[in-house]
């Protein structure tokens, strides 16, 4: 009789996982991921207006018949024998996978918290079974191992990087990132943590990009001009390696074949490569892309968009923003932060020379370490050592963490309305300094690359075990009826993701995991009518 466990890791775009032998010492037998998060909208924000608006019972459905699909990926017969889930995540996605209070997470005013009568649940490290939280498919009394957050808004995720990159035994003043759609950043500076989140956006993990995918096999996940002039197109392998598959002419589009591999679309790695090449090259002077068609082209008919550019650019901005922020909030300036360590799929795949040239990096840097997924990676820790939940518990009781929320900071602000600018209005850099001068935030440093670049692993999961399952389709189907309800389908032609289709009766569905949530609601807008309700949607059983 095997004895099994699943890493889990609840990520803002999507959940990773293993499947871990623990009779071998937490060997990964098997790796199985979503292409997208199952809740509708494209970030942390739109998840938590869906969970308030549409209710906790559904959003928790979602959640728990997500993780049962993922799990099933690797085999019905193997679920029997699963003895222990371990997850990690933010605060947000830990508390909805455990259908805990959320709204002292949504909402920032003690006076709001209070007026709700909202108490905050304890995030401290903890244990729980598959019964309690209701994973179906499992035995109820599967133990279920859930780390703590430091405080209620830095969570087990900044914990793992932190951990992960060791950095609190550095004598240096050092930064760490998880780039993803909410941007987990720590600065640690005099014995001190400064934290902080920037709402970067979904492009950093490919996504509201015209061809935009999660990191997985067929994704573009970086480009490099090669001595030809043409650009090598290089795509993550069946094993998230990166492979030069074509090399093309991103004006003309000219295509060289090198590999016979189907390319899907782009990461956000990519996404980050194409917009510093493009600079790099003059193919891009913001916010243009300078051909007769205003594309970037790559191989096998994907392209990049103008759009694509300022989507970038708004999370590019948003996190040098962030990190800026809090080197001023410490009272230090750009030069003094000497390490850097990059964590998650756009920290591990991107160069961190382009990533210095974009902005998501300080521009003045000793070393950098790129150090693959710090969240799965953490939660096959807490499956392996039946003492890293104690450990995990005993750092985040010793860290020293001051938070500091962007959200209405001034500094955040200004800084980021002149990021805004530069990336979508053209503004050019010499302007964009004098303007930081001008309000005493000082002038951006010259770049000087890192002189030691150090890749902890060669993929955002660096063992997949046998081999690497990908979900498709995440999430639930969504159903409405609505008294007074044509059948005009206007809200199905007006959905820009195409997750709405209205069938006879008439019947409403939405895939969850396509829609864009409570931040679109064009479906609701777009009703002659008046009649259709999205927070009326319910579960189609």
């Amino acid at each position: 009789m095997a004895n099994y466990g699943v890493a889990l890791d609840l990520g803002t775009s999507g959940f990773r996982s293993h499947l871990v032998d623990l009779d071998q010492g937490g060997k990964i037998l098997d790796t199985a991921v979503t292409v997208r998060h199952p809740l509708p909208g494209a970030n942390i924000m739109d998840h938590l207006h869906f969970w308030m608006k549409n209710g906790s019972e559904l959003g928790h459905k979602i959640f728990m018949d997500t993780v049962h699909n993922l799990i099933s990926l690797y085999g019905e017969d193997k679920m029997k024998d699963i003895k222990k889930v371990a997850i990690c995540g933010n605060p947000i996605q830990l508390s909805m996978f455990e259908n805990i209070e959320v709204r002292d997470l949504a909402f920032a005013g003690k006076n709001k918290l209070k007026t709700l009568g909202v108490v905050a649940p304890d995030r401290s490290a903890h244990t729980s079974t598959a019964g309690k939280i209701g994973i179906p498919g499992l035995d109820v009394e599967t133990e279920v191992i859930i780390p703590p957050a430091i405080r209620h808004e830095i969570g087990a995720d900044a914990l793992a990087m932190i951990m992960r990159s060791h950095m609190l035994e550095k004598d240096q003043t050092c930064m760490v990132t998880d780039y993803g759609t909410n941007a987990e950043m720590g600065l640690y500076h005099e014995g001190q943590l400064y934290s902080g989140s920037a709402a970067a956006g979904p492009a950093m993990e490919g996504q509201s990009i015209k061809y935009g995918v999660l990191a997985s096999p067929g994704a573009i996940s970086d480009v490099e001009i090669a001595e030809d002039g043409l650009w090598d197109n290089i795509v993550l392998d069946d094993r998230l390696n990166p492979v030069v598959m074509h090399k093309v002419d991103p004006i003309t589009g000219r295509d060289v074949k090198v590999l016979d591999y189907k390319i899907k679309g782009i990461t956000g790695t990519g996404t980050v490569s194409a917009v510093a090449m493009g600079l790099k090259s003059g193919a891009i002077t913001l916010p243009h892309i300078l051909n007769d068609e205003h594309r970037l082209k790559f191989a096998q008919g994907i392209y990049f968009t103008e759009e694509d550019v300022q989507e970038a650019g708004k999370a590019m901005g948003a996190i040098r923003a962030g990190h800026r922020t809090l080197m001023r909030e410490v009272g230090i300036s750009d030069e003094d932060v000497r390490v850097m360590y990059m964590a998650g799929a756009s920290g591990t795949y991107v160069d961190p020379v382009k990533a210095q040239y974009c902005g998501m990096i300080p521009r003045v840097l000793d070393e950098v370490y790129q150090l693959g997924n710090t969240s799965l990676m953490m939660a096959h820790d807490l499956l392996k050592d039946s003492e890293m939940l104690d450990k995990m518990q005993s750092v985040a009781n010793s860290i020293s963490a001051n938070h500091i929320m962007f959200a209405g900071n001034q500094i955040f602000e200004d800084m980021y309305v002149l990021e805004l600018a530069y990336w979508t209005e053209g503004m050019p850099m010499e302007s964009f300094n004098m303007m930081m001068e001008m309000q005493g935030y000082g002038v951006m440093p010259d770049i000087v690359p890192p002189k030691k670049v150090v890749r902890i692993v060669k993929s955002d999961i660096p063992d997949i075990g046998s081999g690497l399952h990908t979900m498709e389709q995440v999430g639930i189907m969504l159903e409405g009826r609505f008294d007074g309800c044509t059948g005009c389908k206007k809200c199905e032609r007006g959905c820009p993701e195409k997750a709405l289709t209205v069938l006879d009766g008439p019947t409403i569905n939405v895939r969850s995991d396509l829609c864009l949530g409570t931040a679109c609601q064009a479906c609701e807008l777009n009703c002659p009518e008046k009649v259709y309700q999205f927070a009326a949607l319910k579960a189609k059983y």
